[in-house]
């Protein structure tokens, strides 16, 4: 809103001032600043009201230490992270740009489907939950939404050729010449890491239908956008369980993610980088500025001892959010790398379910690979305090999201 304000301030009126809102940088930092506020002036009061109301947090006796010593405290917490990424989004970035649109929906998607499945656990008294078809089938429906939107809408696009010096020269109407770089394209391509000719075309996997493959190319995006978005969603999920790990570990992602976004949509950045151009990208720097800003507010009050758990409310939506944005900066082969916490956290649960199962089939009994799963309640079973747990794994975060960001030239 802000923006068109001051858009229109300085068209109309020449505000002196008011042509540093066209700059992205200026509105990222400010949407930082606005979303770090928010969520820690801001967050204080909400925890309040959530204690007033009796959202308190039910634990169920692990056997971990200073586990039962957490019930009562205010959970749906995630509130504070969705508001304090809404608000500076809606003040400072382009509310037409259709990477802003998607990732507003997802946001609000996300929490709906992690807010009723707390206030199940809390108001009904049900410790389960939501059903998990049914978080399943709320993950589905936002992968639907995002893939269709990524594969039909037409301002999702990218520019094939890039190179600043290739520029095609167009004479107007009145004469005047112009340059202008070449056209856009629709496209299902992605970036695969590592690789010098990195870019792949989800396409290419059904050649096998004919000459007109490409018409079909939806069949097999939109199945993969669902699987990364579930996966994500369920990994950020699993690895909330003790106090600042998920908040911290995404903060580190999405700042990875708010890097890629500024390069891919940058002409300047993706000629130098030689990497995909993708038009009106850029404004996503905007949401991943608000996204990390409240994330760092929540951890004032979500490190140790925490003050506030952020429930599934803030779990799914986080996950959820990240697997958007890593499409849309066609970035998702990335994610076992850079979300390799959360990656970590899930599969220690798989191999740790099916092990038992095998065994218990094969020899009569259970048996375990780790003390306890997801990963990081096995190392407080091995006697870590959980401060330090999550200190070592933000430290493995940074490694991973600085290898990712390598990718960028090291192919």
């Amino acid at each position: 809103m802000l923006y068109y304000l001051f858009e229109y301030l300085e068209k109309h009126y020449q505000l002196a001032g008011a042509q540093v809102f066209q700059y992205i940088t200026f509105r990222a930092a400010l949407a930082v600043i606005l979303s770090l506020l928010f969520s820690t002036i801001f967050g204080k009061k909400i925890i309040v009201f959530l204690q007033k109301q009796q959202v308190g947090e039910s634990v169920r006796d692990l056997g971990l230490d200073g586990q039962l010593e957490k019930a009562g405290t205010p959970t749906m917490g995630g509130i504070i992270i969705i508001l304090a990424t809404l608000i500076p989004v809606l003040l400072l970035a382009k509310l037409d740009n259709i990477y802003v649109i998607m990732l507003i929906v997802t946001t609000l998607w996300m929490g709906l489907v992690g807010f009723t499945d707390d206030y199940i656990k809390v108001f009904k008294k049900d410790k389960e939950g939501l059903s998990g078809k049914f978080k399943i089938l709320g993950q589905v429906g936002l992968g639907i939404f995002v893939g269709a939107v990524m594969y039909f809408h037409p301002g999702v696009t990218i520019k094939q050729d890039t190179e600043i010096n290739n520029i095609e020269v167009v004479q107007a109407v009145d004469g005047e010449i112009k340059q202008q770089i070449r056209p856009e394209e629709k496209s299902t391509k992605t970036t695969v890491p590592f690789v010098k000719d990195n870019e792949f075309e989800y396409s290419k996997l059904i050649t096998w239908m004919g000459d007109d493959y490409k018409k079909y190319a939806w069949l097999v995006f939109i199945p993969i956008v669902i699987f990364i978005i579930a996966g994500v969603s369920n990994g950020a999920n699993l690895t909330d369980g003790i106090d600042g790990l998920a908040a911290g570990s995404s903060a580190i992602i999405v700042f990875a993610l708010a890097i890629f976004a500024f390069v891919s949509g940058n002409i300047v950045f993706s000629d130098y980088l030689n990497i995909m151009f993708i038009p009106r990208l850029g404004e996503l720097v905007i949401f991943t500025a608000a996204f990390v800003g409240a994330l760092i507010g929540f951890l004032w009050y979500n490190t140790y001892p925490a003050q506030v758990f952020m429930g599934d409310t803030g779990s799914l939506t986080i996950g959820g959010i990240i697997a958007v944005i890593a499409i849309a900066v066609r970035k998702e082969l990335l994610i076992p790398l850079l979300c390799g916490i959360f990656f970590a956290e899930s599969l220690s649960v798989i191999l740790q379910v099916s092990w038992f199962k095998y065994t218990r089939k094969k020899y009569g009994e259970g048996r375990r690979i780790f003390k306890m799963s997801p990963l990081h309640h096995h190392y407080q079973k091995s006697g870590y305090h959980e401060s330090k747990i999550v200190t070592r794994f933000w430290i493995v975060g940074i490694f991973l999201a600085i290898l990712s960001i390598v990718t960028l030239k090291l192919r």
